[in-house]
């Protein structure tokens, strides 16, 4: 894929952070544009950004990505509306912080239902019409911590972690069937996004101490910038998007140490509370 200019690209999670300036800049470029999220506060302004942008197409809905059925009724409703697909972007994502022992059982169902069940859902609802399409690419935003482990983010690491797996086999499939379909992985690291502040906690975790944390230390990157290097990578068909200098520092770090990573990370993390999320 050379170009987004008149290609069908779908964002979940397109009413805040990174999957807003994805859609943003994809108008930009002459993209046309399915766009959903569960916030339909937030997704309104969006569309109303893109608009003033110059969108030449956007079609939007409300979507719970864990809710199955409803995803597939979204996907058929996109493909017929625009008669194709070209790019999806998987983006729709939450966090939750605290020690494995502390989490409820509700709220990592709910982790694992958004992060995980969700790309499921948009991976496999909207890959025929990807293939269909002749030059489709699909999107999967994991994680920086999809690379490397944390404590206090064992459920967001194990769903993150889930994504780049998934999303590694699925274009092994596409090359194996010689189906014309790029897949890229997305590794982000700390980009100034709303998650921390929207994320749930164990109970003895401090959620407006965490948030603060993230927010001033460890939230470097503009969702803009994020936004730039996760299109140019698509339109680069790379397999791997690492977004951010701590992405690719901590990547390369555990690459050298091997699993010794683990325990200068536990050291670490001793010193520095409150738990980080990216």
């Amino acid at each position: 894929m050379k170009s987004l200019s008149d290609k069908v690209v779908v964002i979940t999670g397109a009413g805040s952070g990174i999957g807003r300036v994805l859609a943003l800049d994809c108008a930009r470029r002459g993209s046309l544009l399915a766009l959903s999220d569960v916030d339909e506060t937030g997704l309104a302004e969006t569309v109303t950004l893109v608009e003033q942008a110059g969108v030449r197409e956007v079609r939007s809905e409300r979507l719970d990505v864990s809710d199955r059925a409803a995803f597939a009724t979204y996907a058929a409703g996109v493909a017929a509306h625009f008669g194709r697909v070209n790019v999806v972007v998987n983006n729709a994502g939450v966090a939750l912080a605290g020690d494995l022992g502390s989490l409820d059982y509700d709220d990592m169902e709910w982790i694992v239902g958004i992060n995980f069940w969700g790309v499921v859902h948009g991976t496999k609802e909207f890959l025929p019409h990807l293939i269909a399409s002749g030059e489709g690419h699909l999107v999967n935003i994991s994680s920086l911590f999809g690379l490397v482990s944390m404590p206090g983010q064992s459920m967001y690491n194990a769903t993150k972690y889930a994504v780049r797996g998934l999303s590694e086999a699925v274009r092994e499939e596409m090359l194996v069937a010689g189906h014309p379909v790029g897949v890229t992985v997305v590794h982000p690291g700390g980009i100034k996004t709303a998650i921390a502040r929207n994320a749930r906690m164990a109970p003895e975790e401090d959620k407006e101490a965490s948030a603060a944390f993230f927010d001033e230390k460890l939230a470097r990157m503009t969702p803009e910038k994020a936004a730039s290097i996760i299109l140019g990578a698509v339109l680069k068909g790379r397999a791997r998007c690492l977004v951010g200098l701590d992405a690719h520092a901590m990547h390369h770090f555990a690459r050298l140490t091997g699993s010794r990573y683990q325990d200068v990370v536990a050291r670490a993390s001793a010193r520095l509370k409150p738990p980080t999320i990216v």
